[in-house]
């Protein structure tokens, strides 16, 4: 089944989230540990080699206003360097507001005790790969 990889990029954490392109459908996966915004590449290279995607989605860090900014900046060459590395297309997303909606649908699932980090950013990543999947 083909399939597509969301990335919800930041310095200290990276949220995973794997969609289906024939049932639309996304699941949070993990996340990765990063410093600086720079995760252990032979980490990725297992996910991409599990998953086997054939598009990447890079969440893309914008001020409220649309505007860019510095990890707006950082988010960009992180996507960069996934292309470089693994020949895959990439592709951009908005990822306003998906981290309070993915706090949200926790915490409403959960409460506090479920708002860990981690999966904090990977149910982002599935938000964006869901948001994807409706204007494609």
């Amino acid at each position: 089944m083909p399939n597509i990889l969301a990335f919800d990029f930041g310095l200290r954490r990276i949220g995973l989230a794997v969609g289906q392109t024939i049932t639309r459908t996304a699941t949070p996966i993990e996340f990765l540990k990063a410093k600086d915004g720079i995760p252990n590449w032979q980490e990725v290279e297992a996910i991409i080699q599990k998953w086997r995607p054939e598009k990447i989605l890079v969440g893309i860090p914008l001020t409220m206003e649309g505007e860019e900014q510095l990890l707006t900046h950082c988010a960009r060459k992180f996507a960069k360097r996934l292309k470089e590395r693994f020949q895959l297309p990439i592709e951009f997303i908005d990822e306003r507001l998906t981290t309070i909606s993915a706090r949200t649908e926790l915490f409403d699932g959960g409460g506090y005790k479920a708002l860990k980090k981690g999966k904090v950013d990977s149910v982002a990543a599935k938000i964006m790969l869901d948001d994807w999947f409706l204007t494609h």
